[in-house]
């Protein structure tokens, strides 16, 4: 090995600095930055459609806004969900959701109030996709499992656990509650959701 002096070493290190393999051999990296994503959940429905808006961080969640959009019940059909669309569009465009999430209809026996429900659902899926925004489906005991533990929860353990989860949340209604409690739901299954749809786009 040859025995270099302090100068000559110390211009052999500011040689390699300033070589441009210097930055292939040696590449300086960063960690991206992770910023909150903004979901809007959605609880269809004729008379009342309840919208809830968080923020998630990693494991953190955050409470935006929440409310719910009332047509009035002497409107014809589609004018209550011209309403309902109306009034989607209105939170869009205040709170800028990156994601959304809708329930899933209940189907029951009464199967005029099924199509009527089915209705105003797809209205609730219309508003958000025409804004390029992926919109993932729950079933109802989806939702009150992932919230509660329990797929047969009632409203009252929902509303109970979303004060623990997002205490700042006041809903003024159980459609608004309801929708916290999907967008809760989206939150917590949205990296299984993303990677269905990017398999189905593949």
């Amino acid at each position: 090995m040859t025995n270099r002096n302090p100068a000559e070493l110390i211009a052999l290190s500011r040689a390699r600095r300033e070589s441009p393999a210097w930055g292939i051999n040696c590449p300086m990296s960063s960690q991206p930055i992770r910023s909150p994503v903004r979901i809007l959940g959605i609880d269809p429905g004729l008379r009342r459609t309840g919208w809830g808006v968080i923020e998630v961080d990693g494991n953190r969640l955050a409470y935006v806004g929440c409310g719910s959009i009332e047509p009035p019940e002497n409107l014809p059909l589609a004018s209550r969900l011209l309403t309902i669309h109306e009034g989607l569009a209105a939170v869009l465009g205040d709170f800028r959701p990156a994601e959304a999430a809708v329930e899933q209809t209940f189907v029951n026996k009464d199967g005029v109030a099924t199509l009527k429900l089915g209705q105003a659902r797809g209205v609730a899926m219309l508003a958000p996709a025409m804004l390029g925004i992926s919109v993932a489906e729950y079933a109802p005991n989806q939702v009150k499992k992932t919230v509660v533990g329990a797929g047969h929860a009632d409203k009252n353990q929902v509303l109970v656990m979303l004060k623990i989860l997002l205490p700042k949340a006041e809903p003024k209604s159980p459609d608004a509650a309801d929708a916290l409690a999907i967008a809760v739901t989206h939150a917590h299954h949205r990296n299984n959701t993303t990677l269905r749809l990017r398999m189905v786009e593949v």
